[in-house]
């Protein structure tokens, strides 16, 4: 794991947008599987034709440990893009998680895998398997463009991208973003209301 990479997996979300300026959050109906799982790592990326999944299958086969697949399933909500024994191969050779504008099935097995899954939700249909998709190409999800080898992060706000090129400024800005609210609960807290009644004091006078 790079050193930008680690710190994509201390900062959360909301620090990260805020430093993008909230241009590249994917939309909120993708939401993951369950409120303790964090991603942070580099997006090896997924087109797939309408209802079809076959291609998810290349995307394991040609990921490096620690990076997450992200899936443009063109919002498809009747057919999965994989179930638990996808998953599980995905798990298995170190693919950190999935983020995908479409849905899983296998639920149940999903969450006994522990495996992070964002995604609009689930269904019992699988998906087809009659060829087409691409890997590692430019795709847009959620509303965001996507390229490989962009960084992915997510937890349970939701997931943030950021363009490969802009990441170090992104981790700088997030983690300034971070000590400057810091000192801002500190000004706003200490000495109770006092302090609070000062501080929307200051802030509504700066709005005018």
């Amino acid at each position: 794991m790079t050193k930008v990479e680690v710190s994509f997996k201390h900062l959360p979300t909301t620090a990260v947008s805020d430093a993008t300026g909230g241009h590249t959050n994917l939309r909120s109906d993708i939401k993951p599987l369950a409120d303790h799982f964090k991603i942070a790592g580099r997006a090896v990326t997924v087109r797939l034709p309408d209802g079809e999944n076959g291609a998810v299958l290349e995307a394991i086969r040609a990921a490096g440990e620690g990076d997450i697949l992200v899936i443009d399933a063109k919002g498809n909500t009747n057919r999965a893009v994989a179930g638990d024994f996808v998953l599980s191969l995905a798990k298995g050779i170190g693919i950190q998680g999935i983020v995908v504008d479409g849905v899983i099935r296998d639920i149940a097995a999903i969450r006994e895998l522990d495996f992070p899954v964002f995604s609009l939700g689930t269904t019992v249909a699988a998906g087809n398997k009659n060829g087409g998709g691409e890997v590692n190409v430019p795709i847009a999800i959620g509303g965001v463009a996507v390229n490989p080898d962009d960084y992915i992060i997510g937890d349970m706000d939701g997931v943030v991208v950021v363009p490969q090129n802009d990441a170090e400024r992104i981790v700088a800005a997030a983690e300034a973003k971070i000590q400057k609210d810091e000192i801002r609960a500190q000004e706003a807290h200490v000495d109770g209301k006092e302090s609070i009644i000062a501080y929307l004091d200051k802030v509504l006078t700066s709005l005018n």
